[in-house]
């Protein structure tokens, strides 16, 4: 097992070292129409034909609009040019990139968008045959550069259900792709689909699907749980469950109980492009501690609030205006250090001290603690461990069930799974545990376990968000009290700064290291671990 994992790190170490010496590469720019019906077909295309071109070197990179989900693309572009001294030329139509790139595919496949599953097919097509995807109505523009027609999945799967499809499709591709990883394209359905890490999934030769992990798909279901046991042990599903099919829980917690590590969402960009490229020479990360490793604080008869950002470094909330006004720690996606290492050079580079980096989430993936096999957690949590101190990291985030914003579950932890956190991660200050409010809690050895206990929606209006914290606050009258926030993505930093001066008594905004340190001086919350018979544990899937 440890070779198969340092063989797939090596694929990326000879990639890294093979970029340093590419400086010129093209780049596009792209609208937000990802309709079914208008600009998702050309951006199917580009997309497979970025993944072909950046296979061996990376020559093809994507600007979004800064009101695309993941708003890092103009600043990582920018970081390029400047780290890496990358020199840019702008390919603006679909028929310009093929006239430099059509050479890196070999033909051409057909999907049907009347049948979504069929663009996931050809996706895998395309990164076992070096095929761009098209539809129809774009045959002539790449036949016009000379490809010929490699398959044609229309007729095939007109009528069919997805669990004929991807039955059909295992039968034919599964054995040649990569088993190292998948790619879930599920997320949007409908009218609107953003298959935006598409790219990656070609290069790396990934079968793409969007089976549901939802009991009422039982063929679905079963098709998938095949596909997932026979992944290597520790593997990774990039991308995002189907929106329509079945929930994040459900799929996470199918997932976790394999051992394999969740991924990204079905739109991130660029991850072909960004894995090529290493730190630049002589960059070492240094995290914004505020107390040193051993440090003994003693808290005083206050409240103590910090805010933690999740989700990949907030997505949408880094570049806004504001940030750093507030001490925030960010959630940090550990396995970006494999697959965008340039991204979290430029997010440690434009860091204020305010700024703290923590590892998440529950492991080097997304993951469910609850539910990963006894057997496979230490291996997973050393992989952990070591991205940890490669990003000088000393607390690491938690999250079982979701449990916020409408959705069902329980985020608390059980006593075993506690006790192997805190086996595994014997350097770390502290842990954190939830998303929405939780609570588990521990003390070990001056080093506290503390759950969320608030949940701020960007939807939620800031008076009522200050009303809410201020109800906390009177209602936990033991002093000193310690209120973890947790502050979902898109939040807008300076919004918070007047929630701050709306609260009652004073609280003090501390650093989560701090917070960590006061919270382990003073212990006046209460041990606690998840019940196993809590109604709302979701056991998962036998």
């Amino acid at each position: 097992m440890r070779r198969l994992i340092a063989l797939f790190s090596l694929v990326f170490i000879s990639s890294v070292f093979a970029a340093d010496s590419a400086r010129n590469a093209f780049y596009m720019r792209w609208n937000l129409d990802w309709r079914v019906d208008s600009g998702l077909p050309e951006k199917v295309l580009l997309l497979s034909l970025q993944g072909l071109a950046n296979r061996n070197a990376p020559q093809l990179y994507v600007v979004h609009p800064r009101e695309y989900q993941w708003e890092i693309t103009e600043p990582l572009f920018e970081f390029y040019e400047r780290k890496h001294g990358v020199a840019f030329t702008e390919l603006k139509t679909a028929e310009e990139a093929l006239t430099h790139f059509a050479s890196s595919a070999k033909g051409y496949v057909v999907w049907e968008p009347s049948v979504p599953a069929t663009m996931n097919v050809a996706f895998t097509i395309a990164g076992l045959d070096d095929a761009l995807v098209v539809t129809a109505d774009l045959i002539p523009l790449v036949e016009k550069h000379g490809l010929k027609k490699i398959d044609d999945l229309r007729a095939r799967y007109t009528g069919r259900t997805d669990a004929e499809i991807y039955t059909d499709a295992v039968a034919r591709y599964w054995t040649q792709c990569t088993h190292d990883s998948l790619m879930l394209m599920g997320g949007q359905v409908g009218a609107v689909r953003m298959p935006g890490m598409a790219d990656w999934g070609v290069r790396q030769k990934m079968f793409f699907e969007d089976l549901s992990a939802n009991p009422k798909q039982a063929d679905e279901l079963a098709l998938e749980k095949k596909l997932l046991s026979q992944l290597i042990p520790g593997g990774t599903v990039f991308g995002w469950h189907s929106y329509g099919k079945d929930t994040e829980e459900q799929h996470t917690t199918l997932l976790s109980g394999y051992g394999l590590k969740m991924e990204g969402l079905h739109n991130l960009p660029n991850l072909s492009f960004n894995c090529q490229f290493g730190f630049t020479p002589g960059f070492k990360f240094t995290n914004s501690h505020h107390v040193a490793r051993d440090a003994k604080l003693q808290a005083e008869p206050k409240v103590y609030i910090s805010f933690v950002q999740s989700d990949s470094i907030g997505i949408g909330v880094w570049t806004k205006p504001g940030r750093g006004k507030l001490p925030f720690a960010w959630q940090v996606t550990m396995n970006w250090t494999k697959f965008s290492p340039a991204a979290l050079e430029y997010f440690h580079e434009s860091a204020t001290p305010n700024d703290y980096f923590i590892g998440g989430l529950s492991g080097p993936g997304y993951m469910y603690p609850n539910h990963i096999p006894a057997d496979r957690f230490p291996l997973l949590m050393k992989e952990a461990n070591d991205m940890m101190k490669v990003l000088d990291e000393r607390v690491l985030e938690i999250m079982d069930n979701s449990a916020a914003d409408g959705n069902l579950g329980n985020a608390d932890l059980t006593r075993e799974t506690v006790d192997r956190y805190y086996k595994a991660f014997p350097d770390v200050i502290g842990f954190i545990n939830g998303y929405g409010p939780a609570r588990t809690r521990d003390l070990r050895d001056t080093r506290p376990m503390i759950s969320y206990e608030y949940y701020i929606s960007p939807r939620r209006p800031r008076e009522e968000v200050a009303a809410d914290m201020n109800e906390l606050i009177a209602l936990n009258a033991k002093r000193p009290y310690f209120l973890l926030v947790h502050v979902r993505e898109s939040n807008d930093v300076n919004s918070l700064v007047e929630v701050v001066k709306q609260l009652d008594g004073s609280p003090e905004v501390v650093p989560l290291d701090v917070f960590l340190k006061m919270a382990a001086s003073d212990k006046t919350y209460t041990t606690r671990y998840q019940d196993p018979e809590d109604p709302k544990h979701f056991k998962g899937y036998k």
